[in-house]
């Protein structure tokens, strides 16, 4: 079944859809955001979009299964197995590829976002990196496979008009790791500071 509606504005490659997903609303259990900060992920080595720092790139698994598919759909994953981390699928249906949500800016429900963050946090901090994301929105393992612009999903996402958005190398990846794949509303405080991995190449010996 091919995509229709905002998911089919997702069918592209994976940096088009991080930059349609910058800037768009996401509303998850009594909080509502609008996502600042973006990485994309493309999938095996003979696909399309060949990414070494993908959880796709080895196959299809049990962990990935969502990244091969439908666009719109909402891949969930444990970080150090503690903290929930959340993409959204894009491309084809049965090709590997998705975009990690790094950071919002709260609009609504700072206070529920509070109560799952701690009391000590700073505003622009509580959605600030994507596990503090997660939690901020209450967003689970539970939630993975979800689709994510059903207005019933208990994580929804509204796409807006696409925004300027300022790129650069990922977060803490050991492959791929001078690739320019994240991208971010220049300005925003609560943007990720940038870290290189300690397994990555020298800036610039790396794609």
């Amino acid at each position: 079944m091919s995509a229709s509606g905002p998911a089919a504005e997702l069918l592209v490659d994976p940096m088009s859809a991080a930059r349609r997903l910058l800037g768009a609303a996401i509303r998850g259990r009594g909080v509502r955001a609008v996502i600042v900060e973006v990485e994309a992920y493309g999938g095996v080595p003979d696909g399309p979009w060949p990414d070494a720092a993908a959880h796709s790139y080895r196959g299809r698994s049990a962990r990935n299964a969502v990244m091969f598919g439908p666009p719109g759909r909402l891949y969930t994953y444990r970080s150090h197995g503690i903290h929930v981390c959340a993409n959204v699928s894009c491309g084809p249906d049965g090709t590997a590829a998705a975009v990690l949500l790094r950071a919002c800016v709260l609009e609504d429900g700072m206070d529920v976002a509070r109560t799952r963050r701690g009391a000590s946090v700073r505003d622009v901090a509580l959605a600030r990196g994507p596990g503090n994301l997660c939690s901020a929105l209450g967003i689970t393992m539970d939630d993975n496979g979800i689709d994510v612009f059903d207005p019933h999903s208990p994580v929804a996402i509204e796409l807006r008009a696409p925004l300027t958005a300022t790129a650069g190398p990922r977060v803490g990846v050991s492959q791929a790791a001078d690739r320019p794949w994240r991208l971010w509303l220049a300005g925003r405080p609560e943007v990720s500071a940038y870290r290189r991995s300690p397994r990555a190449p020298a800036p610039g010996a790396s794609d």
